[in-house]
């Protein structure tokens, strides 16, 4: 579970990525980085810890340019080390940063792939860079000095075509644009947000709508399952679905647990408090067909949630009218590798909810 945020703006984006990178705290505790681009330079930083330890004064006003990405980690693959802070960024083709929220189902094979055939050096363990990299393989084949959306959507095909996973993703061509595409089955969220402002158009890709709300920007749809959206540097919006038979079965646990109680997703109208009910409703008959046997009704099921008052047990017991029972035993294994980090993440996640 990550947080990524892409912005093209029409004044300068570091603030603003950071403020949005602060809401999505909760999606991850564990490293935070952004990188801007201005006039083909670029300006990243990134490093272990929370956002709001990651980013001094100094850092922010190096962080030019009016187009960024940004990432909040929780590490799934890789390493907990400052080495698997992403974004990631690669100099060759054009200078490619990426952010990735989601796991690579193939990525063994995909980097055995890399190196051998596509003569790619990998880093770190981390599948993100694996993912960074078939981006960078792909973009390579288009030989020209400058790409147009078409080159981007056809380099988002054949990232389709190669990797497997759950997976939603933003990448910044550096003096192009913003790239951003979300997997297949639309396991992994991603919104597109839109504010008009008088020097124009700024747009903005997030991981849940909050980060567009507290920025001011208005939503103005999910990016769809199979689907690649471009962004470029003038404001211009391009959409391609570059799956045609992708199928939305999202993970239930950004309803239940990941997102922010307040957050819309795969939904214009509602919060996720309606989607909630109905996946809930669907994961009640989940014990009856595993070897598990349990009760027939809900109210008297019993279910573990590791850190107390969390908003999942909250809605379900909504849904359910079931009584929760605190349990606190877990709290530093659940949260962050050591438990002295733990608590802090778990009392920084509440403040900002």
């Amino acid at each position: 579970m990550c947080g990524i945020i892409g912005m093209v703006g029409v004044s300068a984006v570091n603030q603003r990525i950071y403020d949005a990178l602060t809401v999505l705290q909760h999606r991850g505790q564990d490293a935070a980085g952004i990188m801007t681009s201005e006039n083909g330079e670029l300006f990243m930083r990134k490093d272990s810890g929370l956002v709001r330890d990651v980013f001094q004064q100094k850092h922010m006003l190096k962080l030019k340019g009016n187009v960024g990405i940004g990432h909040v980690r929780y590490p799934t693959a890789g390493a907990d080390s400052a080495n698997d802070a992403q974004p990631f960024y690669v100099n060759s083709p054009y200078g490619i940063c990426l952010g990735h929220n989601g796991n690579l189902t193939n990525a063994r094979e995909l980097t055995e792939v890399l190196v051998r055939e596509d003569r790619r050096h990998l880093n770190t363990g981390s599948d993100s860079e694996v993912l960074l990299n078939v981006l960078a393989s792909e973009l390579q084949r288009v030989g020209t000095p400058r790409v147009t959306p078409a080159d981007i959507f056809a380099a988002a095909n054949a990232v389709y075509r190669r990797c497997r996973g759950g997976y939603a993703v933003v990448a910044m061509v550096i003096g192009h644009g913003v790239l951003g595409f979300r997997d297949p089955n639309g396991i992994r969220p991603l919104v597109i947000g839109k504010r008009g402002t008088k020097k124009g158009t700024e747009w903005m890709l997030a991981s849940e709508s909050v980060a567009l709300d507290m920025l001011g920007f208005d939503m103005v749809r999910d990016v769809a399952p199979g689907e690649a959206v471009f962004i470029d540097e003038q404001g211009r919006f391009y959409a391609q679905q570059c799956v045609a038979m992708a199928r939305h079965t999202p993970c239930i646990f950004e309803y239940v647990y990941f997102a922010r109680p307040d957050s819309i997703i795969d939904t214009p109208s509602s919060t996720i408090f309606p989607c909630t009910r109905r996946d809930c409703a669907w994961a009640s008959a989940w014990p009856r067909r595993s070897s598990v046997s349990a009760p027939t009704t809900t109210s008297t099921w019993s279910f573990r949630f590791p850190i107390p008052a969390a908003p999942a047990p909250c809605r379900w017991r909504s849904f359910s009218g079931s009584s929760i029972a605190r349990d606190s035993s877990r709290i530093a294994t659940s949260a962050a590798p050591s438990s002295c980090r733990a608590r802090s993440s778990v009392r920084s996640r509440y403040a900002a909810s």
